[in-house]
């Protein structure tokens, strides 16, 4: 067993016709198990590139982040100390596509069905029913609440 990490990421509620895209993973560890499209924040990436590119590689749709359910700190399913950036999008171009390598299958599914126990095996369960619970009651936030991320080396703003 690997020792535990603290590991940021990325994950999207896709939304479309009152509809959430879940994705079920084909990664060792949680192989069977759904999940919202997300992953690893690269070194150097905003957050929000991280999101749209975890997005189109897990799904082959680009999106549009429109808001956020906010910031979640869990230990995972692999007992890692995962902090997660949970946004919401719509989708804005592209056709769904699975590569079989870490994603199996997706389907869409709504907020309610999602908390109904037994249902679909959920990865990291409670983060995921916390943040559907937020979806549910409308606890959405605004993009600008993060400030943008400065490049050191020349001031510019980077992400946007």
């Amino acid at each position: 067993m690997s020792k535990a990490e603290i590991v940021l990421v990325v994950s999207v509620s896709i939304i479309r016709d009152g509809k959430l895209l879940m994705v079920k993973e084909n990664k060792p560890a949680v192989r069977n198990k759904w999940n919202f499209p997300g992953g690893r924040i690269e070194q150097g990436e905003h957050i929000f590139e991280a999101a749209r590119r975890e997005a189109k590689e897990e799904t082959g749709y680009d999106i549009e982040l429109t808001g956020t359910t906010g910031i979640y700190n869990f230990i995972s399913d692999t007992n890692n100390q995962v902090i997660m950036f949970h946004f919401i999008g719509e989708i804005v171009g592209g056709i769904l596509q699975i590569d079989g390598s870490e994603i199996m299958d997706c389907k869409w599914i709504t907020a309610s069905e999602l908390l109904i126990p037994g249902l679909i095996e959920l990865r990291d369960a409670g983060v995921i029913k916390q943040i559907t619970n937020n979806l549910l009651n409308g606890k959405q936030y605004s993009l600008s609440l993060f400030h943008p991320q400065m490049n050191e080396d020349n001031g510019k703003v980077m992400g946007e």
